[in-house]
């Protein structure tokens, strides 16, 4: 387990930004109230001089992190992923039964995030709400297959992939596996959007939440 984690660790492709934000205190400022300004106005309404009037600095310091707001989305997006890959790993690790461990994934990536300690300046719930409501902006755009042969998106996929694998180890000869764990993965985030802005149309409470749902899809699909 501990070689396993000395391998794994959140990190996001250098190529979305200019300056690494980990690496500077003002870069990690500027993530964490991106964060909080993105949810409080919308993506639409975010320019990096409102950011910079929030975190008292110049307009052009946040430049010299990101080119642009959509590069900005993508290391949010990017980060998050990596970090739910992370949450992936370590609390299925552990699990021999592959009923067990699928019912397990799924919860992971189909939950409701709650705040995670480990990460001062990221506040994870709220990046999750981001997430539900504005991430799709970061591929839905005519550059999103020079990007995705650039990598922008190989942490998206390589969660997509991870939970294929955890499907095909108990259906090996199951041939729809990543049509089935990219719909987990996506059809999570649209059934909380759909509990927020449009909860005449789920079913989603708090006794049924997307992970019920989706457990059961699955288990009745592959078993």
């Amino acid at each position: 387990m501990k070689s396993l984690l000395s391998s794994l660790k959140i990190s996001v492709p250098d190529k979305i930004f200019l300056k690494d934000p980990e690496t500077s205190v003002l870069g990690k400022k500027i993530i964490e109230h991106s964060i909080l300004l993105i949810d409080e106005i919308g993506f639409e309404n975010f320019t990096f001089k409102k950011l910079g009037a929030k975190i008292g600095s110049n307009e052009s310091s946040v430049y010299r992190y990101f080119e642009s707001k959509h590069k900005l989305l993508l290391y949010l997006s990017s980060w998050y992923w990596a970090w739910l890959e992370y949450l992936l790993v370590i609390e299925t690790y552990s699990i021999s039964d592959k009923i067990e461990k699928l019912e397990k994934a799924i919860y992971i990536v189909t939950r409701k995030v709650t705040l995670d300690s480990n990460y001062s300046h990221i506040n994870e719930a709220i990046l999750y709400k981001i997430i539900v409501n504005e991430s799709s902006k970061s591929f839905l755009t005519k550059k999103v297959d020079t990007e995705n042969k650039e990598g922008y998106f190989e942490v998206y996929k390589r969660i997509i992939v991870r939970l294929e694998r955890i499907i095909l180890e108990i259906k090996p000869s199951y041939e729809y596996a990543l049509s089935l764990a990219s719909s987990i993965l996506e059809g999570g985030l649209r059934q909380h959007f759909l509990n927020e802005h449009f909860p005449s149309i789920t079913n989603y409470t708090k006794e049924q939440t997307p992970t019920h749902f989706f457990t059961q899809l699955v288990k009745n699909t592959i078993l």
